[in-house]
Order: C-alpha cells, then sequence, then structure tokens
C-alpha cells in the first residue's frame, strides 16, 4: 500500500467533508502541519469542528481557516494569540469548547486506545463539568469526559519511511502522537521520507499502522509565535 502522496491537496482528496470532527496536532505554531492547514483551506470544505490545543495565529495555522470561516466550532485549551478569534467568538460566530489541556491530551489518547470516557478531577467546580457526569471516588468527586475521535486528523512528523513509521523532533512532538493515534484517518506531513527499514526501531516514536497517509514538505516555514531577546548589558 503506497502512503505517499505527490502534494498535501492530493493527500487530502476525497477525505474531507463539510461537517467534519479534524485533530490538529501542533501547540501554539510549533509542530503544526502548515502545508496540510492550507490545503484543508483551499479545499474549501465548511463547518468544521477542529480539535487543536490553540487556534493558531491570525494569518498562520488554523487562523488562516478562521479567516475563510471554514471552522464553525474548536475544541480547545487556549486560544488568546488570535484576534479573529476573539471577534468570532464574542460575537456569537463561532463555538468554544473549552478543556484543560491535560484532559485535551487524555481525551484524544482516551479516542486512540479505544476507551470511550474517563474520569478526573481537573474541572469539578468550574463550568467545565457544567451538564457532564459526576463521580464519587474514595470521597472524592470526579468528571466524566468523552474521549475524542476525529474524522481525521493532520498531524506534523520530522521524518516517517515509506510505511509511515514517524519520528518527531523535539518539543514539536507536543500533541502530534495522540492526534494521530486517534484519528479515523491520518494524514502526516513531513520533513524526509526514508526507506522502509532505515530508521532505527528505538527512533520510531510513532508506528506506521496509525498513519494513512503522507506528504513531503521539506522546507516549512516554522513560523515562531513570538520572538523574546533578552538584552544583555555591555552587548
Amino acid at each position: 500500500m503506497n502512503k505517499i502522496y505527490p502534494s498535501a491537496a492530493e493527500a487530502l482528496k476525497g477525505i474531507v467533508a463539510d461537517g467534519q470532527l479534524f485533530g490538529v496536532g501542533g501547540f501554539g505554531l510549533c509542530g503544526i502541519p502548515e502545508a496540510l492547514i492550507a490545503a484543508l483551506r483551499d479545499s474549501g470544505v465548511q463547518n468544521l469542528t477542529a480539535i487543536s490545543n490553540n487556534a493558531g495565529v491570525d494569518d498562520f495555522g488554523l487562523g488562516i481557516l478562521l479567516q475563510t470561516r471554514q471552522i464553525k466550532k474548536m475544541i480547545s485549551s487556549y486560544v488568546g494569540e488570535n484576534k479573529e478569534f476573539e471577534r468570532q467568538y464574542l460575537a456569537g460566530e463561532l463555538a468554544l469548547e473549552f478543556t484543560p489541556q491535560g484532559t485535551l491530551a487524555e481525551k484524544l489518547r482516551a479516542g486512540g486506545a479505544g476507551i470511550p470516557a474517563f474520569f478526573t478531577k481537573t474541572g469539578v467546580g468550574t463550568l467545565v463539568a457544567e451538564g457532564k457526569e459526576l463521580r464519587e471516588f474514595d470521597g472524592e468527586t470526579y468528571v466524566m469526559e468523552r474521549a475524542l475521535v476525529p474524522d481525521v486528523s493532520l498531524v506534523k512528523a520530522h521524518r516517517a519511511d515509506k510505511s509511515g513509521n514517524l519520528q518527531f523532533r523535539y518539543t514539536s512532538r507536543n500533541f502530534n502522537p495522540a492526534v494521530a493515534m486517534a484519528g479515523k484517518i491520518c494524514v502526516v506531513e513531513v520533513e524526509e521520507i526514508v526507506e522502509t527499514g532505515e530508521m532505527h526501531p528505538d527512533s520510531v516514536h510513532l508506528p506506521g499502522i496509525y498513519v494513512h497517509r503522507i506528504v513531503l514538505n521539506a522546507s516549512p516555514e516554522k513560523r515562531i509565535e513570538k520572538r523574546t531577546i533578552t538584552e544583555k548589558a555591555g552587548v
């Protein structure tokens, strides 16, 4: 089975549709599948629900899908860097399901592991727990959270072999493995593709069984969300 596609647009062809639930890897702008997000915008699909730790910035990452009004709902833990997100949300044009960051990671991990729901203390007594089942264990109250299983997951990895085994690079790993495992269909954008067997087994961070399609983006922009430079005396 050939998992390699010639472009991001081709990798999304036939699997994206209006109203789908998408999982998107990344943390801020670190480790986001830049080319796949742009191809999703260009596909023109509408009324999407996007699961991602945050929503990018106004002109990059998921922010470009907010500009084109293709996202109707975000399931996120942080959205503070996107003015268009703020405008749409406050105007009632965008739905938001705020989820604590650790809970979001676990909801994706559970989805990939086939676990439909789990209990956590995080959010008990807050808006996060409203409308959800509460249960007591050993004298403590817990809230039940449902797993997330995206229709399509868009993931960024550093390297893949032709069987789809993935290697991530440093902090850009972040949510990507969990997003990949949770998706019914997983599309991965990588900077390098090697022959099957070329990666040492200990270098494989996610096995290819979770990966359905691969696209090469050898020179991603890798934009920095906020660049801060410390001024030193005498320099």
